[in-house]
């Protein structure tokens, strides 16, 4: 089979490599369609990567025991390898399951781990059913496209009554973009991309601001009316996105940490949150018991063609990783078969 990997820097490639056997409660999936993510940084740094990929969807091909899935399925395959059966993985949040299952010690070998490929292995117990009208490339945002800020929309119960700031609109704040809109809140949005500002603008954003504008903050509470957004999310990853998003949330506001870092925060805790009654709560994901309730914002939402801006050949791997250091896209889905 044919999989992408990293092999220097600015510079992908397709390999061959042998198809991988399932064993236990593991399926062999067929890969039709594969998003792209944060693996562009390694690309960009010349991190080898080979075994790429955490967004895919496709087709069971091959089970050695009966499970929760059947040959012929059509499935969106979950990220991580968790254990399916601690108090975390029973009750939806496997996400954060502490048991997660070693891949190269179960099959001797890192081969079939990714998406970027045409098949990959993956527990039976994370393969989630397609619905039958759903495009594959539409499926692939039940990870991070949709799913990444659906769980934070989630803890901040997010309605009709809310005007939400999202700083850092790449495709999983654009995505944030599509939930918001889809729950007809209010959005305005900060990013550097002016590609990606004109996208969250044709997705229904009321007005999106560049991080570089030294006056970003007055300018935000200005467009509230003096009262700060009852809610923010951090899609970026930015010490001086979390900030903002402290900074220009109202009084009893809701803030949530999605882009990932590992840069020290500054924090006041009496004027940010005990006097001012700020929550900050941290999301990764969503709880798989919602899963329904993601594909019906995937299959109702007018957005998802804008969310899911290019689809490429895997055979063009390079042009897409190219094009997702150019901040030019949203999401870009690569097929495994082309």
């Amino acid at each position: 089979m044919k999989k992408a990997v990293i092999t220097g820097k600015r510079q992908a490639a397709l390999i061959e490599v042998p198809i991988p056997r399932p064993k236990d409660d593991w399926a062999l999936v067929k890969v039709h369609a594969a998003a792209l993510c944060t693996e562009y940084k390694s690309f960009l740094l010349g991190k080898g990567l080979s075994q790429g990929g955490h967004e895919g969807v496709g087709e069971v091909v091959e089970l050695t025991h009966p499970g929760q899935v059947q040959v012929g399925d059509r499935v969106v395959i979950l990220p991580q390898y968790s254990c399916g059966k601690c108090s975390h993985c029973t009750t939806g949040n496997d996400i954060f399951c502490e048991n997660n299952l070693d891949f190269n010690t179960i099959f001797g070998t890192d081969n079939g781990r990714g998406t970027f490929a045409q098949y990959l292995l993956a527990p039976s117990w994370r393969l989630r059913i397609i619905p039958d009208d759903m495009s594959y490339e539409h499926a692939t945002m039940a990870i991070d496209g949709i799913g990444a800020t659906f769980g934070a929309f989630q803890m901040l119960d997010i309605n009709n009554t809310d005007t939400l700031l999202i700083t850092g609109l790449g495709p999983v704040g654009l995505g944030g973009v599509v939930n918001a809109r889809f729950r007809e809140a209010r959005v305005i949005g900060v990013e550097p991309s002016v590609w990606r500002r004109d996208r969250a603008i044709q997705m229904g954003a009321e007005i999106v601001y560049d991080p570089n504008d030294p006056d970003i903050l007055r300018k935000i509470l200005e467009h509230t009316n003096g009262t700060g957004v009852t809610c923010a999310i951090d899609c970026s990853g930015v010490v001086t996105a979390q900030r903002l998003c402290i900074d220009a949330a109202g009084r009893r506001g809701r803030v949530a940490f999605v882009g990932e870092t590992g840069d020290d925060l500054f924090i006041k805790a009496s004027p940010d949150f005990i006097r001012k009654g700020l929550t900050l709560v941290g999301s990764w994901l969503y709880n798989t018991n919602d899963y329904p309730k993601v594909m019906r914002v995937i299959q109702q939402s007018p957005l998802i063609d804008l969310l899911v801006s290019h689809c490429l050949p895997m055979s063009q791997i390079q042009e897409a990783f190219e094009l997702m250091a150019s901040g030019k896209c949203a999401k870009v889905v690569v097929d495994p078969w082309k």
